[in-house]
């Protein structure tokens, strides 16, 4: 039967522009293209469309796609649609069937977890989306049928995994055609591209003026000087000709020094002297010099003792001048002498012998140079947390401007960006949802997306009064983004730092975070910063190394070492409320370690990483990250050449707790057979209702099922309120086997007693029962690993036990970090010392 048939009938392929399929492709693979059509027919709505033997299967998603797995989008499954409908972009004609504009919106790779076609015969799809804009694992789950309904219904679920986002909107963040750029209501109105318009005067010069009447210094003696910039590079330099510093994460400050009068200017010379309070300018009084100009930065320090911008925001807010610290890194005159010719290597002696009176906790300190190369310091930079590496050739002179002899390397990218309007919160209590921001490219403004985090309530009522006196009813950009609805638009003056993880192909940042405002550069200089080619190192004669000092020349930090792993704060908390602390944590893994080694080495893993604690902020890592210690490894995965994380010994371990890694996930395979997995997990996951009794015996008569199937089985703690039963398998089976027998199996309990168990994954279906959660055992799926601590409370952890112990009532909490109940359980006999050799082949006829 030709699929293909409802989608002809419904359409004049004499009128409308679209394919009609009629030189079908052949088909490549299964779960090859996907794409996303945004189609403004009677109600707005977005196509999503599935490459599969030859056609695109088609569900009309009402709502459009939401990267918040809480969010489940209504999706009608219609017709399919020929494979050269995935490039169609243009107006279907009115009186046509679907009639309105259509765009690319996204488009990319799907990869389903298992048979696709038998998946949506059960009502189940779960994929892989490898798009530019949707990433990460999907769910599609049909609806039951009401009665008398015709439509085909399904929810499309986002996986709750590290593509997902709670904040924002990605619908609104990113409206533009993925093919064109042009928006859908550009291509409605026939213009593919957006229209150019005289650009518009940024009115930021007239504030500029006004600031300027807060007194600028320009002393008879001492004159400002521009500052020499750095330039954004990827990497930084090799070779002796270049020295590297820690790059501050604070206000570039100028210090003009004479007699008694101390001026503090910043980039611009703009006299912020006042602003910093009095203890900076009398130490620098103190120095040993009649006159100076010394080039450095004013920062706050953070509980890590690592400079945090956002920190120095909130005490100039707070007027908390006694936090503020000044790290001097160059010497621009003394006494009248001018030292801009000599080598940065000889200024720096001499600003090294000005300071030689100061101690390390003084508020005005020397900023030392790192005797290593660029790459190790930039590697301890970014595992340390600090914003990244100045690299400056040692012998260059002293040049204003952006010359090339300062190199900047980021851990992460950041930089500073222009204000331009703002979408007001929807929720109460909370005024502001998100910042919408730009750069300027040719003289215009370029919009560059929105960012909805990384300001608190304070924060953001501060930025809302100062919006609100700089709101306009004109956009400051052109075409698309300046239609962009809801947007409350104001006058581009305002200045923010924000940190993100990349830029996207559409010109926008993502997963963006605010840092704070920058008073100290003028808005008509923020551009967008590009890392340039990497710079080659000199020739000139190597200049001599200076003795390595201590991080941000403050005091150094405890350590502990495990094997070449040194582990910086060893006291930080990571629990809290347990005082469990990063020592504490790798004590404990060095005690479980020939027990958990035989189920962690050589498995692809996935991270949740919480480095400011459990309380704080915590992010999931699959993919090598910048300051990755060398210790945890990297391969890529043959079949799609997808980057995997995995470790081979225990210094992986202690370089994963540097890291603040506070569980642990592993593949359910080794990496040299990795398309082979070695074990099956059966999550068994309560509704809230339910308490760990039920879980219990659950896990029992999933053990009596297994055996009469005659597999082995073994049983562990989640650390949570769940049990894992486990399975060793010899990885004989492939993932998609593994994969059905894991949902026959549990869909099979689920059948004979549906009042107390499911195996679908919605929460609905959960009511009163327990998950018999299978999909742990598709490739890429983790599970946590034994013996892995959790992010909860309690300091938990995953631990094996006996069946005994779950017949006379195991109490998962006993099993905590420190706890008398741990010790006892690491005292006995290892319940999974024989895990591998119980392995049995998974043998489905």
């Amino acid at each position: 039967m030709d699929s293909l048939r409802t989608y002809r009938e419904k359409r004049d392929f004499r009128v409308t522009s679209e394919p009609s399929g009629a030189g079908r492709a052949r088909h490549r693979k299964a779960g090859a293209r996907f794409v996303i059509h945004k189609h403004d027919a009677t109600r707005l709505h977005y196509d999503l469309r599935l490459e599969h033997d030859g056609v695109l299967w088609s569900w009309a998603v009402t709502r459009g796609p939401s990267l918040d797995p809480s969010e489940k989008r209504l999706a009608v499954h219609v017709e399919d649609h020929p494979l050269d409908y995935a490039s169609f972009e243009g107006v279907i004609p009115k009186g046509q069937y679907g009639a309105g504009a259509v765009i690319v919106w996204d488009d990319g790779e799907w990869i389903p977890e298992s048979d696709p076609v038998a998946a949506v015969k059960k009502g189940h799809l779960s994929f892989e989306l490898k798009g530019n804009k949707l990433n990460g694992a999907w769910h599609l789950v049909r609806l039951r049928a009401r009665p008398k309904e015709k439509r085909d219904n399904w929810l499309l679920i986002k996986s709750d995994d590290s593509f997902a986002e709670r904040k924002g909107d990605i619908l609104e963040d990113a409206p533009e055609s993925v093919k064109s750029g042009a928006t859908i209501e550009e291509v409605g109105e026939g213009k593919k591209k957006p229209r150019q318009r005289a650009a518009r005067k940024a009115p930021a010069k007239k504030a500029r003026a006004k600031k300027a009447k807060t007194k600028k210094h320009r002393s008879a003696s001492l004159k400002f000087i521009p500052p020499c910039l750095a330039r954004l590079e990827q990497t930084p330099p090799v070779g002796d000709d270049w020295l590297h510093e820690v790059k501050f994460d604070g206000y570039r400050m100028q210090a003009l020094i004479s007699g008694d009068d101390v001026r503090l200017l910043t980039r611009t010379g703009l006299d912020w002297t006042e602003r910093f309070g009095a203890a900076i300018p009398a130490e620098l009084r103190e120095l040993d010099c009649d006159s100076a100009i010394v080039d450095g930065e004013i920062m706050v320090l953070d509980s890590k003792g690592v400079s945090n911008f956002a920190e120095l925001q909130l005490a100039l807010t707070e007027n908390r001048t006694e936090k503020f610290l000044f790290y001097a890194f160059d010497l621009l005159q003394l006494v009248g002498a001018d030292l801009r010719k000599e080598p940065l290597l000889d200024r720096k002696e001499r600003l090294r012998d000005l300071f030689a009176g100061t101690d390390e906790q003084a508020t005005v300190r020397f900023s030392e140079h790192f005797d290593e190369s660029g790459k190790t310091m930039l590697q301890h930079a970014c595992r340390m947390g600090l914003e990244g590496v100045i690299s400056k050739r040692a012998a260059a002179p002293y040049r204003s401007g952006r010359t090339g002899d300062w190199i900047k390397s980021k851990c992460t990218l950041r930089q500073e960006f222009v204000i331009t309007g703002y979408l007001p919160s929807e929720k109460t209590g909370r005024g502001l949802r998100s910042l919408v921001v730009g750069y300027r490219e040719d003289g215009k403004l370029k919009p560059a997306g929105h960012v909805g985090t990384g300001f608190s309530t304070p924060v953001a009522d501060d930025l809302l009064k100062r919006m609100k006196k700089l709101k306009t009813e004109t956009s400051p950009y052109e075409g698309a983004a300046a239609r962009e609805k809801r947007v409350v638009w104001i006058k581009p003056e305002l200045v923010a730092e924000i940190e993100f993880r990349t830029w996207t192909r559409d010109g926008n940042i993502r997963h963006a975070s605010f840092q704070g405002l920058r008073e100290d550069k003028p808005a008509d200089e923020v551009v967008m910063e590009k890392p340039g080619p990497k710079t080659k190192a000199a020739k000139a004669k190597p200049a001599a190394k200076d003795k390595a000092p201590t991080a941000g020349a403050k005091a150094k930090p405890a350590e502990v070492k495990a094997g070449t792993i040194v582990l910086s704060s060893p006291d930080k908390k990571l629990w809290p409320d347990e005082g469990v602390t990063k020592k504490d944590l790798l004590d404990y893994y060095v005690t479980v370690w020939p027990r958990m080694e035989p189920f962690f080495v050589n498995r692809p893993l996935a991270l949740v990483r919480a480095p400011g604690g459990i309380d704080g902020q915590r992010f999931f890592q699959k993919h090598a990250l910048p300051g990755t210690p060398k210790s945890v490894l990297r391969m890529n995965d043959p079949e799609d050449n997808e980057e995997l994380l995995y470790v081979e010994s225990f210094e992986g371990v202690a370089a994963l707790v540097q890291l603040g890694v506070v569980e642990i996930h592993i593949w359910g395979s080794k990496t040299k057979d990795i398309e082979k997995p070695d074990q099956i997990v059966f999550d068994l996951d309560p509704d809230e209702g339910l308490g760990f009794d039920d879980v219990r015996k659950a896990a029992l008569e999933v053990r009596a099922h297994l055996d009469d199937l005659g597999l082995p089985n073994l049983v562990k703690t989640t650390g949570g309120k769940g049990l894992h039963v486990v399975v060793p398998l010899k990885p004989k089976a492939d993932w998609a086997t593994v994969k059905t027998f894991s949902h026959d199996f549990a869909q099979a309990m689920a059948q004979q007693q549906p009042d107390r168990y499911t195996s679908t994954l919605s929460k609905k279906a959960r009511k009163g029962r327990i998950f018999i959660d299978y999909l742990r055992n598709g490739k890429g799926a983790t599970a946590v690993a034994p013996y892995s601590s959790r992010a909860r409370k309690g300091a938990t952890m995953a631990m094996p036990i006996t069946w005994e112990m779950v017949e006379d009532g195991v109490n998962p909490a006993d099993y905590a970090i420190g706890s008398k109940g741990l010790a006892t359980r690491l005292k006995a006999k290892d319940p999974w010392a024989d895990f591998y050799a119980r392995g049995k082949a998974l043998d489905i006829k």
